[in-house]
Formats: C-alpha cells, structure tokens, sequence
C-alpha cells in the first residue's frame, strides 16, 4: 500500500492521470451460480463490463484470451480451488490482480491466497461497499503500474517554446489558440526546428494536460512492430509476446499521442490508424475485444505529405484526418535573433552547456552562421564548446574554430575531407578532436565511458583530451 501510495503523489506531482475509469473488464470466478448473478448485476451496474467462469479450468480458459483487467474468485470451490487457480494463472505468467473471496471457515486458505500474490480478500457474504472499494482499489492499483511505466519512457519534459522572433511569436499564438481544442494538428517543419516541443506545448496547455503525454517516432520502429507498439498485444500473440502489453494509445488513453515521422509509417498500418481515427476502438494484436480510447492524437514530420499524397506513398484520407489544423516550424536560420535566448537556455543549470560563458562577440558569431540542422545543431555546438572552453569566456574566435569543424563534418558526409591549404596533420587532428569531442558528448560527458565505446585505453584517451584541451567527466 505504501509503495501504491507513494506513486499516486508521485505520478499526481508530474501531471500523470491517474484513471479509475468504468469500462474495464471484471471476471467473476465462483461455483455457485446465484452469487455469479449477484456480483454480475452489482459490478454492471456500476459501470463495468463483467464475463464470469464456474471454475478455476474456465476462468483460466478466458484469461488465455487476455482484456481482463481484474479477477474476483472464490477461493473453495470443487475441482481447481481459487489457489490453485492463482497458481496456475503465475506460472502462465497472467499478471492480472485477483481479490480472492472467502467464507468464514476459509480465512486462513484467504492468507495463503494473498502469499501466492492476490491483491486482496473479502469475506462472504461480501457488503457492497467493502466489495466495490477493494474493486477499485485493485484497478486503480493496475492504473498506477501503468502509469508508471508511462513516467519511465514519457515523461513531458520542459515544453516551454522559446524564442521572442516575430515568426515565434506567430506560432506561439497559434499554438494558443488550438491547444484548448480536441482538434489533430499536423506539425511541420524541418528536422531539428523543435516539432516535439510545440507537441508538448499544445499538450501542457490543453484541457488533458494532467494526463499523459505519449510519443512515438514511426521511423524509429521495425516496420512488423508498429502495430504492436501503437495497439498493444495479447499473450501469445507473436513470438516473443510472452506477456500481454498495452500500446501506445491505451496508455495515452486520457492525453495526447504524438506520432513523430507520420510520412514513415508503413502503408498496411496507415490504414488501421485511420480506422481508429475514425472510429475510436482496436483490437490488440492477437486479441478479440475492442478497446475504446480518448486521445487527442498529433502529428509530426519533416517530409512533404502532400507530395507523397500524389506518388501514393501515404493514404489521402489519413491526411486530411491528420491535418485538421497545420503548425509550420520555422528552420534557425528564419529566426536568427533567438538565438541568443536558445543559448542562455541550454547553458542554463543543470544542462550540459551550464557554466558555459559566450562573448556578445561569440554570440554574433552564432547568428551568422547557417544551421542545416537548426536547433538541434546550435544546440550541440553550444556542448561542445562547454567540454572544450568550460569555466573559460568564449569568444568570436573559439565559436569560428567550431562552427567550422561542422562544415567540416558536412564535408566528410559528401566525402570530400580534403581542404586546400591544409597538411595531413593537420587534417587528421582536426578530425581526431571531433571524434572525441562528439564521443564524449554521445555518452553523457563522460570520458570513461567515451574511451570504452571507441575501444581506446582509457590513460592513452586522457591523454589526448588534455593534448586537444577537451574537458569533460573523468569516470
């Protein structure tokens, strides 16, 4: 209880619903058929959908077939008993709750019940009230588990949209004025301009943003997987399914999902995702049960949607659902003059650019230069210069000496490394600094940890950090 109730105000501090929503499916184990109609009207009529069993074989029989949420089980019964049941349903690895039900001469098989993993038991005759509340309870427990696996792998992060340019401040209007809709917005722009982040402003300024916030990059997952990490899977479903999983959009049930890189997703799953556009309700993979879901779902891409429209590669009908609203993110180089509050943000406390001290020289220096990769680019430049010039002012020059280091990484990409005027060794020490430079920051400014993944000595590495004074975490 203590741990549930930790991660309740843990979970409510971070902005994460917690839902105790009717809807959820019970299923009510007892042999006495009276009782099985008894739980059925009580259980309904508060909301929730119920199937029963009259045994232990039958019970495990449904929950093969998963979309149970709870189990509510007598623990005396002929045949299988209640505990032999819980028993079997572990070594299945069905990690449903289950409350156990126990007359008055079966309290101590109840206990054993709660040993073997139950959530919780209540004698019979059961009052209603005590009956509902551990109802409850046990679902909301469920709740909390998933709600903390959503803090694990989503949590909203700073969704503040910076920049005072006047292309900004246009899309921070607009990001104003949809957010309190339910409409889909359709986020454009190139790669690195900050889709994500106006996808987290329209969620913190919506009516759901003490619900969750759930991504998912579509060019990121193997095409066979989609639809499993969009709808969830059932036990069994594929191989490699060993436990029933919930998807994406059971998880932002209540939120938003961002789907990143729409123009990437496979052409069968355009279709599916249409169909929940459409209709609000799926099917797990290898499940039967329909599933309905509250999400207000946005989306994110680089590519033009439009033109893909027109060589078939991505479903017209998926677009116009897709884009109801449109959102343009404007590349770095349309908005020079917010460049300067980007880098006091990214040299802000506990950001990997902090300590970081730039020149107004150096800031100019910035505002001059063309960043193919937009902020992502400037943002990593501003790392970089933390690891090499860290607790020193930084000015026009040092920033120079960077930004064409990243011309010349761009030239290695269109593999031309060769610059007239420069010797071999030359050459080789600049690329040599930059390898290391981007390897430490790969690894969260740890020296260490750069060393192993190059395959370096760690002594022969430190060396050449200090050699290139290139700073960084010694660990």
């Amino acid at each position: 209880m203590g741990a549930g109730y930790n991660l309740h105000y843990r979970c409510r501090d971070l902005g994460v619903a917690i839902r105790e929503d009717m809807g959820q499916r019970i299923l009510v184990v007892d042999d006495e058929r009276d009782l099985l109609r008894a739980f059925r009207r009580m259980l309904e009529h508060e909301g929730y959908d119920v199937d029963t069993a009259t045994s232990g074989e039958e019970a495990l029989t449904q929950l093969d077939k998963g979309g149970v949420d709870l189990v509510v089980m007598d623990v005396c019964m002929p045949g299988m008993s209640g505990i032999d049941t819980l028993a079997q349903m572990r070594e299945r690895n069905i990690l449903t709750p289950v409350i156990v039900i126990s007359g008055a001469g079966s309290i101590d098989q109840a206990v054993t019940a709660i040993k073997s993993g139950a959530f919780d038991f209540v004698q019979k005759p059961p009052k209603r009230e005590r009956l509902l509340l551990t109802v409850r309870n046990a679902l909301r427990f469920t709740s909390l588990e998933d709600a903390h696996q959503q803090l694990q792998q989503d949590v909203v992060g700073d969704s503040r949209v910076i920049g005072g340019s006047p292309a900004m401040e246009r899309l921070k209007g607009l990001i104003a004025k949809v957010a309190p809709s339910d409409g889909r917005v359709l986020i454009m722009g190139e790669n690195g301009t900050g889709k994500e982040l106006v996808a987290a402003s329209i969620h913190a300024q919506s009516p759901r943003a003490h619900g969750p916030f759930v991504k998912l990059n579509c060019g990121a997952v193997p095409k066979d997987l989609v639809e499993s990490e969009l709808f969830g899977h059932e036990k069994g479903a594929f191989t490699g399914a060993v436990n029933a999983r919930k998807g994406r959009f059971e998880i932002a049930d209540g939120g938003t999902l961002l789907l990143d890189e729409i123009g990437d997703m496979p052409m069968p799953m355009q279709v599916k995702l249409l169909r929940v556009l459409q209709e609000g309700q799926f099917e797990r993979v290898g499940g039967s049960r329909s599933i309905s879901v509250d999400v207000r779902v946005l989306a994110a891409t680089n590519r033009d949607l439009a033109a893909m429209v027109e060589e078939g590669s991505f479903r017209e009908d998926l677009y116009y659902r897709l884009n109801v609203l449109t959102l343009r993110v404007p590349p770095l180089r349309d908005r020079r003059q917010d460049i300067g509050q980007l880098v006091e943000h990214f040299t802000s406390p506990g950001t990997r650019g902090a300590g970081l001290r730039l020149g107004e020289d150096a800031i100019a220096a910035l505002m001059q230069y063309d960043y193919r990769g937009n902020v992502r680019e400037l943002q990593n430049i501003v790392e970089r210069l933390a690891i090499l010039h860290g607790g020193s002012v930084v000015g026009s020059e040092e920033v120079r000496e960077m930004l064409s280091m990243g011309e010349g990484k761009r030239k290695s990409c269109r593999g031309t490394l060769y610059e007239h005027g420069t010797t071999l060794k030359e050459l080789l020490r600049d690329l040599e600094r930059q390898i290391i430079t981007e390897a430490i920051l790969a690894h969260g400014n740890s020296k260490g940890a750069a060393a192993q993944a190059l395959g370096t000595e760690r002594s022969h590495f430190y060396k050449k950090c200090r050699q290139y004074s290139i700073g960084g975490q010694d660990n």
